[in-house]
């Protein structure tokens, strides 16, 4: 399996960054996460966006244009031959030389086989609540301190991750951002203090694509299952968990998976989940008919 390492691509167990890198003595850098399915790298431009924007807030220089980027993408792809893969965007705080100053940031991309998430929901599953806020919200940073932190935690809770909250007000997961449907029929997410994710800015898209139908046939999306009358990027809060018919997150390697519990509280009819059933189709449709 090929890497890439600044201008080189090598052998991934011959792939090294120095002791003195920021990364390593101080958990300083960034990345972001992308999928390819048949070869094809899935919402490319969005990652890159999120990407550089990151970069620039981190005050980390990429080196590299964005084509400059989608070339080695393209190599790297083409070196490794996996059609269905994760890949990853490494941008370091480079080597210090005292241990606190930015160095010249290190530029890592490695690839591994990954299977595309698929048509049928995911079966639900449990999280547990934890108040956390974490630095710097809005940058895909290396740091998953309180994540990796957690994790005997969440095992003992038996519970599939963790949803972070700040005074009551729910922020995201540690990996996925959060969804919920209220009792009212209004998907909500949170709109602040947490990363905004790139599929949660697809599922965004094709709610509100869903809204846009329904004004134009409200009486046959009405008999539907899986219908939302709005769709609200605000605080969402803890109490509200209680009354809501459906929650779910939302990530690139799995798209949407279900939520059956939040700490001991049952979400809706436990089981079923038209709403977040019907988003993920929608996305495996959007995913699998991508031009390459």
């Amino acid at each position: 399996m090929y890497t890439f390492l600044n201008d080189t691509f090598l052998p991934a167990a011959d792939a090294s960054l120095s002791v003195n890198d920021l990364a390593i003595q101080r958990g300083y850098g960034i990345f972001d996460f992308l999928k390819t399915v048949g070869g094809n790298p899935i919402f490319l431009d969005d990652h890159l966006d999120r990407f550089f924007h990151s970069a620039d807030l981190m005050r980390l220089p990429v080196g590299k244009t964005r084509e400059e980027l989608k070339a080695i993408l393209a190599e790297l792809q083409r070196l490794n031959r996996l059609p269905d893969s994760g890949i990853r965007i490494t941008l370091t705080g480079g080597i210090s030389t005292d241990s606190i100053s930015l160095g010249r940031p290190n530029l890592v991309i490695t690839q591994h086989p990954m299977p595309p998430p698929g048509k049928e929901c995911s079966p639900p599953v449990r999280l547990i609540s934890y108040p956390h806020q974490r630095q710097l919200p809005d940058v895909k940073t290396i740091d998953y301190l309180m994540a990796i932190h957690l994790q005997p935690l969440i095992r003992e809770r038996d519970a599939f991750d963790v949803l972070y909250y700040n005074n009551g007000v729910i922020t995201e997961c540690p990996r996925c951002n959060f969804f919920l449907v209220t009792a009212d029929d209004i998907l909500v997410t949170p709109a602040r203090n947490m990363l905004k994710g790139i599929t949660r800015m697809k599922v965004l898209e094709l709610a509100a694509a869903h809204l846009a139908a329904a004004r134009l046939a409200p009486a046959r999306l009405a008999r539907d299952k899986g219908t939302i009358l709005a769709v609200e990027e605000r605080d969402v809060l803890l109490a509200e968990i209680p009354a809501a018919k459906e929650a779910f997150f939302t990530s690139t390697s799995r798209h949407i998976v279900p939520v059956s519990h939040i700490d001991d509280i049952p979400i809706g009819a436990t089981g079923v989940n038209p709403i977040a059933c019907r988003l993920n189709e929608q996305l495996y449709s959007l995913t699998i008919s991508l031009p390459s």
